[in-house]
């Protein structure tokens, strides 16, 4: 079946990738308008080039399903975090990678990102992401925590299980940097890191196997908010125990830091290229839609599954908290499933009535680990009141500000 494609317009001879407008003579990433009721809601104005001015929108599932190359590249006119995590799973679950090298290139707006298998109270300050109104995102693959905004580039390297070669896949992005700045120093590392003169983090990379297919995300600090990234990457409360898998924190730079004339286009169309060279392919640039569930049937029923509380927060390694208290007093509990159980509360004194005490732990006992339901229980569960009344809202508030 051949491929289903249209044609997109290209405005005041910019051309289309990311999810935000941005001046097209400018490798800034900040957005100035995101609204629009035409088809191009969610994509991005950049300075033109080849890969993207001789795109063109993929808008049916059969245009992958049914395409004989072996080799294609996609760029996605999203930035939602989840959409592309999405089409990700889309990909892996529904092509035959067996036959199909894939490289998808993709951004996103503001966003934290973590492991499988980690714990989101351990890795992001959680507190500081809801004032910015910035979402916690927990991807299918392992490895560490990362920070997403438009100044980063993700690349996924779709292959067969077989033909899984991340130390491959990096070849390809160092190969393509050093090619278009042969005076930097990039190489990757042992841990499957990229880095600039020897020591600074501009990628790190996680990967995911399947029973026949793999896929392999990598990050590309280009022009990312550092003050951001540092700000939201550090935990949200003390007293953590868990076997959860931890980041290996490093000191990380910009490419525009040591390259401030490397333009976006430019890095986009090198990647491609070299993807091209090292396999032996000559895939051309494709736009994809993971908001478009017609295109990609059942992608956005994904997508909320990835934003879903239950998986984002509820798939959390069990942990526990022990954590001493501003008024004096010891919390103790475990968090299985992001609920809390095994609930203890000491004080130092008595100077709170047992009764109290106790309702604060069944108040809490079951509900979800966070500030936001903790408050919410504890105000709907305590008796006020009496003598204790300003002594019990001082001890609930320590408890919730203990918590993520």
């Amino acid at each position: 079946m051949s491929a289903v494609r249209r044609s997109l317009p290209l405005l005041g001879g910019a051309s289309l990738i990311g999810s935000s407008l941005v001046v097209s003579s400018s490798s800034s990433s900040s957005p100035i308008s995101s609204s629009s009721s035409s088809s191009l809601i969610g994509s991005s104005l950049v300075g033109s080039s080849s890969i993207i001015g001789s795109s063109s929108l993929i808008d049916s599932s059969s245009a992958l399903l049914g395409s004989s190359s072996p080799g294609l590249v996609l760029l996605s006119l999203s930035t939602d975090v989840f959409q592309n995590l999405a089409l990700e799973e889309w990909i892996d679950a529904h092509l035959d990678l067996q036959k199909l090298r894939l490289l998808m290139l993709w951004r996103n707006r503001p966003s934290v990102v973590i492991g499988r298998h980690q714990n989101p109270w351990m890795e992001a300050d959680l507190p500081v992401m809801r004032r910015a109104g910035v979402p916690l995102a927990r991807r299918r693959s392992g490895g560490g925590a990362v920070y997403h905004d438009l100044g980063n580039l993700n690349a996924t390297f779709f292959s067969s299980k077989q033909a899984y070669d991340r130390r491959r896949n990096l070849k390809v992005v160092t190969d393509a940097l050093k090619r278009l700045r042969p005076q930097l120093d990039i190489r990757a590392t042992e841990r499957l890191d990229i880095v600039l003169n020897g020591h600074l983090k501009i990628s790190g990379s996680a990967s995911r196997l399947s029973r026949k297919s793999s896929y392999h995300h990598l990050t590309l600090l280009h022009s990312a908010d550092r003050a951001s990234l540092s700000s939201m990457l550090r935990p949200s409360c003390a007293g953590i125990h868990s076997n959860a898998t931890p980041s290996v924190r490093s000191p990380v730079a910009n490419l525009s830091d040591h390259a401030p004339s490397l333009k976006w286009e430019e890095l986009m169309e090198a990647l491609q290229v070299q993807f091209n060279t090292e396999f032996g392919l000559s895939a051309a640039p494709s736009l994809v839609d993971p908001s478009d569930d017609s295109a990609f049937p059942g992608v956005l029923a994904a997508a909320e599954d990835l934003r879903g509380w239950d998986w984002t927060f509820g798939k959390t390694p069990k942990f526990s908290v022990q954590t001493s208290l501003p008024g004096g007093g010891h919390l103790s509990l475990q968090v299985v499933s992001g609920r809390m159980e095994d609930v203890e509360l000491s004080l130092l004194e008595d100077w709170i009535p047992e009764r109290l005490i106790g309702a604060m732990r069944d108040a809490l006992s079951g509900e979800k680990f966070c500030r936001k339901h903790a408050a919410a229980a504890l105000n709907a569960r305590l008796l006020q009141g009496g003598g204790v009344q300003h002594r019990v809202k001082v001890l609930c508030d320590d408890i919730i500000n203990a918590l993520g």
